[in-house]
């Protein structure tokens, strides 16, 4: 059995795996599983976002680290790339974040930081894994004085915003520029203002009132339409959306134009390639990032290496490449100069500076920005199989592979977050998009669902 995804454990709260004993087993399984210097005492920073359970897995998760003799310290409600900065700045041995990222309220996840800030390698996860599922550390107890302690630590906002407000060039401000911030009722709703208004800005925020319940509730980077309307209603100069995590953003310009993190990156590549400072010229995406971005690189001689989806992969191609810039078109961007994972903040505050330098309009820094048309389908299922071993879905795919005739995109592929199967086409001719959409999602839905 596998609780491990493509990103940590993600499923819905109070269900297995995300269930108070299984978080109690892996907060002791991280434990055994980091104690390679059995005479060290481990240090876990665990912080969570907005959601009524990460109360309950909170609790779980400290109870078992404190019962293998580590120290646990709570951040509360911070964003993810937070996290992996408080644990390289803290020089914790891991991070713990409780967190479904853009998921419905009641969906929680698990997922950990290594020392290094980065999420923790496949091989690790197997042997915490291994550890949760089995009975082999039942009879392995701390007593006394050996048990651990739990910290609560008070000024990790301030730690973080100090860290983010350092991305922007000392000396430029955001002084006159209105903007709107939309926090998806999740993990940026304290530190996002602050961090924006402190450089100068006008700020106005919206969905920064959690309650439990109503994280990505119609808001944040995942339902643009909200910061597009408020941005235009409030006649903003820069609209800025996060999810309930805070590692995606999306923007918006003066005119309600969406920027999504294909045309965040085509800007952050130019304007590091300009500087000298793009390593080795090269940008990571995934398989679907759309090919205006690869074209728009292409013109400016900067190479686009895909790899797939998933933050995971992207960072472990620069790092393996020795690249600085990767990310996906759902606003996933990473800056590894700056942060160890996609930071959302981080992400904004780079664009603005790049806006401010040039003395410029969001708009004019993405006029020549295009992308090839595109559409994506969300199908539920109910079950996942092997779509090549259903003939008439593999059909399907194949049929509009043929139509498209090598001038479009075709990317069809489960989620590894949500119980979806994912249907992308990419084509100049709007007719075949949502023809092929239609074909492939019924045929999906009739097989699946």
């Amino acid at each position: 059995m596998k609780i491990f995804g493509t990103d940590g454990i993600r499923g819905k709260a109070n269900v297995f795996p995300l269930v108070g004993d299984l978080a109690y087993k892996l907060g002791r399984a991280l434990v055994y599983a980091l104690d390679s210097q059995k005479n060290k005492k481990k240090k876990i920073i665990i912080g969570k976002d907005t959601r009524i359970s990460g109360y309950m897995l909170e609790s779980a998760i400290t109870s078992g680290i404190v019962s293998m003799g580590a120290d646990a310290y709570l951040v509360g409600p911070m964003p993810t790339p937070a996290i992996a900065f408080l644990v390289k700045s803290m020089r914790a041995d891991a991070g713990v974040v409780i967190s479904a990222s853009h998921n419905p309220f009641d969906d929680n996840g698990i997922k950990i930081f290594s020392h290094e800030g980065i999420k923790i390698s496949v091989e690790l996860e197997d042997l915490i894994e291994s550890y949760t599922l089995s009975d082999a550390l039942d009879n392995i107890k701390f007593l006394g004085a050996n048990i651990g302690k739990v910290f609560r630590i008070r000024d990790t906002l301030g730690r973080y915003i100090v860290f983010a407000k350092n991305v922007f060039p000392y000396n430029l401000g955001l002084d006159g520029i209105r903007i709107v911030i939309d926090c998806a009722n999740g993990a940026t709703y304290k530190v996002a203002p602050m961090i924006f208004e402190e450089l100068g800005a006008e700020v106005i925020v919206t969905n920064n009132e959690p309650n439990g319940i109503n994280i990505n509730e119609k808001c944040g980077s995942t339902y643009p339409n909200n910061i597009i309307e408020k941005t235009t209603l409030f006649r903003a100069d820069v609209g800025i959306a996060f999810d309930g995590d805070g590692d995606r953003v999306v923007m918006v310009d003066e005119n309600g134009k969406l920027i999504d993190g294909d045309a965040i990156l085509s800007i952050l590549a130019i304007s590091l390639k300009n500087k000298g400072r793009l390593k080795n010229n090269t940008v990571v995406g995934t398989i679907m990032s759309n090919f205006g971005l690869e074209h728009i690189l292409k013109q400016n001689d900067i190479a686009l290496e895909r790899v797939d989806v998933g933050d995971k992969y992207i960072i472990q191609k620069m790092i393996e490449k020795g690249y600085n810039l990767g990310g996906e078109p759902s606003g996933h961007v990473v800056l590894s100069d700056f942060n160890t994972t996609g930071d959302g903040i981080i992400t904004a505050l780079a664009v603005l500076s790049i806006m401010v330098e040039q003395g410029a309009k969001l708009s004019y820094l993405f006029q020549d920005f295009t992308k090839v048309p595109e559409k994506t389908k969300n199908v539920h299922v109910s079950k996942k199989i092997n779509l090549d071993e259903i003939e008439e879905i593999r059909q399907a795919i194949e049929y509009v592979k043929n139509k498209l005739n090598g001038q479009g995109r075709l990317v069809v592929r489960y989620s590894g977050t949500e119980p979806v199967v994912r249907v992308t086409i990419e084509s100049e001719d709007i007719n075949l998009i949502n023809d092929g959409i239609d074909l492939i999602s019924k045929t999906i839905e009739k097989h699946l669902s």
